[in-house]
Order: C-alpha cells, then sequence, then structure tokens
C-alpha cells in the first residue's frame, strides 16, 4: 500500500496511490510504504529517483548500521516501534528515509517509511495532523512528530500495564489465593513483564533515533528544543519502566509464596496423618506377629479389641495436634 501525505492549508493530507501518474498530482512531504509490492518500489525510483534498499526492514541488522547518511544527504534510520496488542504484543521495525537535499522540487524535504505492517503511531499522527492545523511544516517535523507520538504512546502502554498490575495485585493481596488463582496471576504478571520489557526496549531505540538526529544538525533551534523535549519525556519513562519492573517481581515473589504455602498445607497433612497412623500401624504389627497362636482362637473379642485399641491410638495423637492448632 503506498500512500503519499501533502499539506494542505497546515493540515496533513492523505492520499492512496494506485498508479504512477497519480504521483505526479501532488507534492508530498511523506512518503509511507505499508508492505509495498515491487511495482510500488518501482514508482518511487521512477519518479523520487530513491532506490529503497533490500535490508530495509531487515531485523538481524547491525545496530551501528541503523542510522547513517548518504553522501546525497539522504538520511537514514531504522526505529522499531510498538504494537501494544493483547494476545500478541510486539514490536514493528520502520525504516526511514529523509530526502532533504536533493536539488529535484519534487524529492525536497520528502520522509519515505517502509514498513510490513500497520504501526498505531502513524494512525495517531495522522488523527492528530488532521485536527491540528500548523502541527506539521516539512518533512523533519513528520519524523520527529512520530517519535513523539510513539513516546506518547509508551507511556499510555504503560499507565494501562500499571492498571492490570493493580487488579492482580488486590488478587494476590486478597490473602486467600488458590493456586488455580495463583496460576491466572502468574500468567498476567508474565504477559505485563514482556510488554514492559518491550516498553524500555521501544524507548531506548525512540532515544538513539531521536539522539541521531540531533548530531547531524539536520534540525533547526525550535526542531531541535522539541528533540530535547522528546528524551526528557523518554527519561521519565525509564524511570517508570524500573518501578514496574520492582512491582513486578514483588507480585511474583507474593504469588509464588503463596503458592508454597498452599504447598506446606498439603505436605503439612500428610505428615499428620503419617505420624497419626504410627500407633495403629504398631499395634497390628504386636497383634499379628508376637503370638503362638491366633488371639481370636482364645479371645471371643480379639478383632474388636484390636481396632478399638488402633482407633484410640489414632485419635489421640489428632487430639493432641488439634488442640496445638497444628491441623488449622
Amino acid at each position: 500500500m503506498l500512500n503519499i501525505f501533502t499539506l494542505a492549508n497546515g493540515r496533513l493530507v492523505q492520499e492512496e496511490i494506485e498508479a504512477l501518474e497519480e504521483l505526479s498530482k501532488f507534492q508530498p512531504i511523506w512518503v509511507d510504504l505499508e508492505s509495498p509490492t515491487l511495482e510500488e518500489k518501482r514508482w518511487i525510483k521512477q519518479y523520487y529517483g530513491l532506490s529503497i534498499p533490500e535490508d530495509a526492514m531487515d531485523e538481524d541488522i547491525e545496530e551501528s548500521a541503523r542510522f547513517y547518511e548518504e553522501d546525497n544527504g539522504e538520511l537514514h534510520i531504522r526505529s522499531d516501534f510498538l504494537i501494544d496488542d493483547d494476545e500478541n504484543p510486539r514490536s514493528v521495525r520502520v525504516a526511514f528515509i529523509l530526502n532533504q537535499h536533493n536539488t529535484e522540487l519534487r524529492s525536497r524535504g520528502v520522509l519515505f517509511s517502509i514498513h510490513d505492517e500497520d504501526v498505531p503511531v502513524f494512525r495517531l499522527l495522522r488523527m492528530r495532523a488532521r485536527r491540528a492545523p500548523g502541527l506539521i511544516e516539512d518533512a523533519k517535523e513528520v519524523l520527529l512528530k512520530l517519535f513523539d507520538a510513539d513516546a506518547e504512546y509508551s507511556a499510555d502502554t504503560l499507565e494501562n500495564i500499571y492498571d492490570e498490575l493493580e487488579n492482580a495485585g488486590k488478587k494476590v493481596l486478597s490473602g486467600n489465593v488458590s493456586d488455580e488463582l495463583a496460576g491466572e496471576v502468574l500468567g498476567l504478571i508474565a504477559r505485563q513483564e514482556d510488554l514492559n520489557g518491550r516498553i524500555r526496549r521501544n524507548v531506548m531505540d525512540t532515544r538513539r533515533a531521536v539522539s541521531f538526529m540531533m548530531r547531524s544538525r539536520m534540525l533547526n533551534a525550535e526542531q531541535f528544543e522539541e528533540a530535547r523535549q522528546i528524551l526528557r519525556d523518554i527519561e521519565s519513562l525509564d524511570n517508570h519502566t524500573a518501578f514496574l519492573f520492582d512491582k513486578i517481581n514483588f507480585l511474583m515473589d507474593a504469588t509464588v509464596g503463596f503458592i508454597n504455602i498452599n504447598q506446606n498445607k498439603t505436605i503439612k497433612i500428610f505428615s499428620v496423618a503419617s505420624v497419626a497412623l504410627l500407633p495403629p500401624t504398631l499395634i497390628a504389627s504386636v497383634y499379628g506377629m508376637n503370638f503362638k497362636f491366633m488371639p481370636e482362637l482364645d479371645l471371643t473379642y480379639g478383632y474388636a479389641y484390636a481396632i478399638v485399641l488402633m482407633a484410640a491410638s489414632a485419635l489421640v495423637p489428632m487430639w493432641y495436634f488439634r488442640r496445638r492448632g497444628w491441623l488449622k
């Protein structure tokens, strides 16, 4: 899918391109390619003179090669964006190519973005730019606003993690934690820990990208200050993710502690039962093995006497354990 974005009265206007001829009708500041076909890549190369690298969205690319500037002035940035999906939270690699120094008018100050699936941050920026005139002025503003929206999206996701952990904490600290409930809470905590780790990696990646833009001296004074504000926001998110890791560890330890308590209760029942059954076992052994002749041949109530004696020898330890409170 090929979408271009132009400025009209200070607002960002989206146009979907379905043919090469349509590109000549617009002067975009942002060209977005979502799962681009070979034909769409050919259109970009033919009209804008831009060759999209084959490894643009590779996940195994060297970290040091994700931010660089070509000799012709093209700025290449590969950054990860978070997708907070309830069932499958993940990061999507997006390749940015900022063409701002080309002498051709039609490719001057154009941001190209290439990615495999729709990114929530992109939708958020498009919605804001349509509603707020003057929010974006050029291609560099688009890139900055994307990173700003990414930091805000991460902050919103952290708030959701806070809510989920608060619900988990209420269940764990209620004091009545069954093994089924403990398993459910552990699954919830594990999912939030994974998502929190993804957010931490995501903001680290955003910090590196914004820092690269600042070092490249491509930003004016106002944009440079905006980039510094984004870095300050990311710094605050780092503190929140660190706190959430501590909270997750606490809830994990508390849940595992309740599981151990439940297991100890089960083990205690077996221990009490084994101790209480030792006297009847001893009586049965003595009764069955230490007589020359079978006692029931001489004693009318031999069996009844033995059974009553074994029952009494089992009840006395149980009564003692209950009195001491060991059966609670």
